[in-house]
C-alpha cells in the first residue's frame, strides 16, 4: 500500500546526478539543432508554446515520428529534447518535437488538445506513416492519441506507440503536491487516463520502462499493458536493466538501439 504518494514520483530525489543528465539534455539538443535539417517554430496553434520543430533526414521521408515531452505537465520545452530526434532522422524518418502550454496556465484536457492538433498539423507537412513516442507526462499524451473518446483525422496512420515511463492513470496525482499546479478534478482524472478508457483495436504499444525506476513508474506500465490487452491492443513490456526515469530515453540518440528499432520496425 503506497501512503506517501509524493515520494512514490519523487524521481529526482532518488537519482543522483540528475541534474548533470537534465544539462547534458540542453546541450546535446542545442548542439543537434545546429546541425540538423530542420524547421523550427512551426506554429499549430495561437500560443507562443504551440509550436513545434520538425527535423528532416536526407532525402524523403519514410514517415513521421513525433516525440512528447515530459515533465509532469508543467515543465520543459521543446527546445530541451531536439536531441532525441538523433535516431529516428539517422534511420531516414522526419521527426517532430512540440512544445505545449503547461499546467497551472492550462489544464491537462487542454494539453492533450494541443497534442492532437501538433500531431495534426505535423501529419500534414510528412505524408506516411506515423510513429508516436513520449516520455513520462508525454507518454500519457501520446497514448491518449489511441484512445476511442477521440478522433484526430491522422489516427489512421499510426502504426506504432511508444511510452517511455509514462503515467496512465492519473487518479494518484490529484494525492499529490504536484496537484496545486495540475489542478486535476475527480472527473478529468477519470478522464484523461489511458489505462481507465477504451484503446483503438489493434493499437500497436510499446511500453519501455528502467528497471531501476521508482517502482509506481513499473506499476503505471504493467497495468496500461494488461488494461489494453483486453481491449484487442499489441503491446509489449521492455524492463531497461541499469535504467531510470532520466536516462532511459538516452536510446532514443542512437539510431541501432533496440528502443529505436521498436519505434520504427
Amino acid at each position: 500500500m503506497i501512503l506517501d504518494w509524493d515520494d512514490a514520483y519523487a524521481n529526482r530525489a532518488y537519482f543522483p546526478g540528475t541534474d548533470a543528465c537534465i544539462a547534458r539534455w540542453g546541450v546535446e539538443s542545442a548542439r543537434f539543432r545546429a546541425q540538423a535539417a530542420c524547421r523550427l517554430d512551426i506554429p499549430y496553434g495561437d500560443g507562443p508554446r504551440q509550436r513545434l520543430d520538425l527535423f528532416l533526414p536526407a532525402g524523403t521521408a519514410a514517415g513521421l515520428v513525433v516525440f512528447v515531452h515530459g515533465g509532469y505537465w508543467r515543465s520543459f520545452a521543446k527546445d530541451d529534447w531536439s536531441h532525441l530526434a538523433r535516431g529516428a532522422v539517422a534511420r531516414g524518418w522526419a521527426v517532430a518535437i512540440p512544445g505545449y502550454d503547461l499546467c497551472p496556465a492550462v489544464t491537462i484536457p487542454q494539453i492533450t488538445r494541443q497534442i492532437e492538433a501538433a500531431i495534426s498539423t505535423a501529419s500534414d507537412l510528412v505524408p506516411g506513416p506515423i510513429r508516436l513516442a513520449g516520455h513520462s507526462a508525454g507518454g500519457h499524451l501520446v497514448t491518449r492519441m489511441a484512445c476511442t473518446d477521440l478522433s484526430p483525422g491522422f489516427r489512421p496512420h499510426i502504426a506504432m506507440t511508444l511510452s517511455l515511463s509514462g503515467v496512465h492513470d492519473l487518479r494518484p496525482m490529484r494525492r499529490t503536491a504536484m496537484n496545486d499546479d495540475l489542478r486535476l478534478t475527480e472527473a478529468q482524472a477519470l478522464a484523461e487516463s489511458p489505462a481507465l478508457l477504451t484503446c483503438i483495436e489493434g493499437t500497436r504499444l510499446s511500453l519501455w520502462v528502467g528497471a531501476d525506476e521508482r517502482p509506481e513508474f513499473i506499476r503505471q506500465s504493467h497495468l496500461l499493458a494488461n488494461v489494453w490487452t483486453g481491449c484487442a491492443a499489441d503491446t509489449a513490456i521492455s524492463l531497461m536493466p541499469g535504467k531510470n526515469h532520466f536516462t532511459l530515453i538516452d536510446d532514443l540518440e542512437n539510431p541501432a538501439s533496440a528502443m529505436v528499432q521498436a519505434l520504427l520496425g
